[in-house]
C-alpha cells in the first residue's frame, strides 16, 4: 500500500512540473535572444532577397545584444536554403528569409524535401520588389491597351524576355497572357542582365523586369514603362499607372521576400521576432536602403503572411499548369 504523504508528494511535483513546463515558452520569450541570431538566406549575396535581408538585420542588431549573422546557402531556385532552414531547431535562433520563388517551387519540383507550409510558420511578410513592364522604345505601344491590341494582331510575334525559366519575371508575363488574351512568346535567359541587355539592344522587344534591373533605364529613356504589376502604383514609379487600372483588373505580379522561423517555434517566441522585426522595417534608415535597391518595405504580421502565401501558392500554381510551365 502506498504512503498518502507520498502520493501527495508525487502529485504536488507533477503539478509543479506542469506549470513549470506551461511557463517556458513565455520565459523563452522574456529571455529571446540571449545569443546570436542566424538568417538563411537562400540566393548568393548581392541580389535583392539579400540586400533585403542585411538592412534588416544591422538593425536588429542593434536591437538585439548577442547580434545576428546572415548565412547565404544559395542553390536550386531557392531550394537549398529552405531545405537547410527546415532542419534548425525551432528556438527562434535560426531563421529563413524566404521568397516568391518558395510559393512557385512546389509546382515546379513537385517532390521537395521540405514543405514551406508545413515545415515552417510566417513571421512577417519584408519587402515587395516592384515589376515593371517596360519596352523597347521602337514599341509603338504608350500603354496598355495599346500593347494588348498590338499583340492581338494576326501578324504579331511580340515576345518577351525574362531571367529564366520559372522565375519571377516569366510568371509575370505568362499571367499577363492569361489575363489579357495574348499569346506573346517567352524568352528565357540565364539572369536578368542578360535578358535586359538583349531589350535595350532591340532583341527583345518587351520584359517584366524587376526595378533594380530596369529603373536607371527608365529614367534615361532606354526603356518605356507601360505599367506596374504591383496591385497598387509603386513608391518608386508613382506616376506610373498599374497594370490591373489599365483594363486588366486583378492582375498583380511581384516579387517579394518574408521572414518564417521552423515550425514548433513557441508562438511567444514568434511573436517577439515580429514585433522587433517591425521596428526595424519601419526604421527610416532601413526603408531607405531598401528603396535605393528598388524594394518596398512591408512588414506585417504572421497572419497575415500566412494568408498572402496561401494566395500566391494557388495563383502560381494555376499559372505553372495553364502555361505548361516545366523546369528541365
Amino acid at each position: 500500500m502506498r504512503h498518502p504523504d507520498r502520493c501527495l508528494n508525487r502529485r504536488h511535483l507533477l503539478a509543479a512540473s506542469l506549470i513549470a513546463s506551461l511557463g517556458l515558452p513565455a520565459r523563452a520569450a522574456t529571455d529571446y535572444p540571449n545569443k546570436q541570431v542566424k538568417f538563411i538566406v537562400p540566393f548568393p549575396p548581392g541580389g535583392p532577397v539579400d540586400t533585403t535581408a542585411r538592412a534588416f538585420t544591422q538593425k536588429l542588431a542593434q536591437l538585439w545584444p548577442k547580434g545576428t549573422y546572415i548565412d547565404n546557402r544559395a542553390g536550386g531556385g531557392g531550394i537549398v536554403g529552405a531545405e537547410n532552414a527546415a532542419k534548425q531547431a525551432p528556438d527562434g535562433y535560426g531563421l529563413f528569409v524566404g521568397a516568391i520563388h518558395h510559393s512557385v517551387n512546389p509546382s515546379l519540383h513537385p517532390k521537395l524535401n521540405y514543405d514551406i507550409q508545413k515545415d515552417f510558420v510566417p513571421i512577417s511578410f519584408a519587402a515587395q520588389f516592384p515589376v515593371f513592364l517596360v519596352v523597347h522604345p521602337s514599341v509603338p505601344a504608350k500603354n496598355v491597351q495599346e500593347l494588348v491590341a498590338l499583340a492581338k494582331k494576326p501578324d504579331s510575334r511580340l515576345s518577351f524576355a525574362s531571367s529564366g525559366n520559372g522565375g519571377g519575371t516569366h510568371l509575370a508575363g505568362e499571367l499577363f497572357n492569361m489575363h489579357a488574351g495574348t499569346k506573346l512568346l517567352h524568352i528565357p535567359y540565364k539572369g536578368s542582365a542578360p535578358a535586359m541587355n538583349d531589350v535595350l539592344g532591340g532583341q527583345v522587344p518587351m520584359m517584366f523586369a524587376d526595378a533594380p534591373s530596369c529603373l536607371q533605364h527608365i529614367k534615361t529613356g532606354r526603356l518605356r514603362v507601360l505599367g506596374v504589376a504591383s496591385p497598387k502604383r509603386s513608391g518608386l514609379l508613382p506616376e506610373v499607372p498599374t497594370i490591373a487600372e489599365q483594363g486588366l483588373p486583378g492582375y498583380a505580379a511581384y516579387s517579394w521576400a518574408a521572414l518564417f522561423a521552423p515550425a514548433g517555434t513557441p508562438k511567444e517566441v514568434v511573436q517577439k521576432i515580429n514585433a522587433d522585426f517591425n521596428t526595424a522595417m519601419r526604421d527610416p534608415e532601413v526603408k531607405q536602403r531598401l528603396y535605393v535597391a528598388g524594394a518596398e518595405a512591408q512588414p506585417g504580421t504572421p497572419e497575415q503572411m500566412a494568408a498572402f502565401l496561401q494566395e500566391e501558392l494557388t495563383k502560381w500554381a494555376k499559372v505553372v499548369k495553364e502555361a505548361h510551365i516545366t523546369i528541365d
